[in-house]
């Protein structure tokens, strides 16, 4: 009995760590249901800071509770919610989560195969929609709050018709099929990658040929207000180039109404977004792409068939 007592405990903080954190416009009508609704934002999130803290984050809660709620009244194909970034400002959200200048992010793969080649560049038959997850080529998302090395998290290479994936360095296999609790098994396969590839930049038909084939890895610029509270739909908003994190397009599709997107994994926790991914959209005027999306795309290559070994299946932290 108390073991059934423990699961159905576990599947209810999981479910209630999985809601959306709703608010209704009587909670902030006066001061006093202001507070009541930061208070409950914090026992959601598990906030302990002293008094004179408290109530310096209050009046920064409450000022981004405003910008959510009359960004939500708007008709916009995305919606912004209450995450656990609601009592930081944007200057503070910049400074811990998207405040890396990526000027050579794809270097993290390895040595670029600097002779201009573009291997998918023939590639002119792509399905009209691709989704890495649901092929088993994309880890869970994690939080790595304000690591440095976001961008090599969500990195997936498959090369020839093995069916095996790599990422970042040299990693076990066996971790791409392991749930985040289980631990990798010891002496499990190791692969290595030879170097990367990177895609024509600021030309999202390169791009979409690439994602087409596997994940991709991109710089975007993520520290604007919207991106900060992002919660669903395709996101359209303005925002730069200054591109300040990495994340990985891990597929592509249209919206019913046409809007056509990318799918982004991101590295803030599966709280965030949805499930800790994004839809921008693609195919903008800018040739950019929104958010600078298509101005730095690589992926990591395999062209030799040697893997280590003897090597224990050991997992980089930075890395997974």
């Amino acid at each position: 009995m108390k073991k059934l007592f423990l699961v159905l405990f576990s599947l209810a903080l999981v479910l209630r760590l999985g809601e959306s954190f709703d608010f209704h416009e009587k909670e902030l009508e006066t001061e006093e249901k202001f507070w009541e609704l930061y208070e409950r934002w914090r026992s959601r999130h598990t906030v302990s800071r002293s008094l004179d803290e408290k109530h310096k984050r209050f009046n920064v809660f409450k000022a981004n509770v405003h910008y959510v709620h009359n960004f939500n009244k708007k008709d916009k194909p995305y919606k912004l919610k209450l995450n656990k970034f609601a009592d930081m400002t944007n200057h503070e959200f910049r400074h811990h989560y998207a405040g890396s200048k990526i000027k050579h992010h794809h270097t993290l793969l390895g040595a670029s195969r600097a002779n201009g080649t573009f291997m998918y560049a023939n590639e002119d038959n792509v399905p009209p929609s691709v989704d890495w997850r649901k092929k088993g080529a994309v880890t869970p998302v994690k939080d790595q709050g304000q690591c440095g090395k976001k961008l090599i998290t969500p990195l997936i290479f498959i090369y020839n018709d093995t069916s095996q994936f790599a990422s970042i360095s040299t990693i076990p296999l066996s971790i791409f099929y392991l749930q985040p609790t289980q631990k990798p098994l010891r002496n499990s396969p190791m692969v290595s990658i030879d170097g990367h590839e990177n895609v024509p930049p600021n030309n999202e038909d390169a791009l979409l040929k690439a994602v087409a084939n596997q994940p991709v890895s991109v710089a975007i610029q993520a520290s604007g207000s919207d991106f900060q509270f992002y919660s669903e739909g395709v996101l359209t908003g303005d925002c730069g180039t200054e591109l300040d994190h990495g994340v990985a397009i891990v597929g592509y599709g249209t919206t019913l109404d046409g809007t056509k997107y990318w799918i982004v994994k991101n590295s803030w926790g599966p709280e965030w977004g949805e499930k800790g991914y994004i839809r921008m959209q693609r195919e903008v005027d800018a040739e950019e792409g929104l958010c600078g999306i298509a101005m730095q795309p690589s992926y990591p290559v395999k062209t030799s068939s040697s893997n280590p070994r003897g090597s224990p299946a050991t997992t980089p932290k930075d890395e997974l």
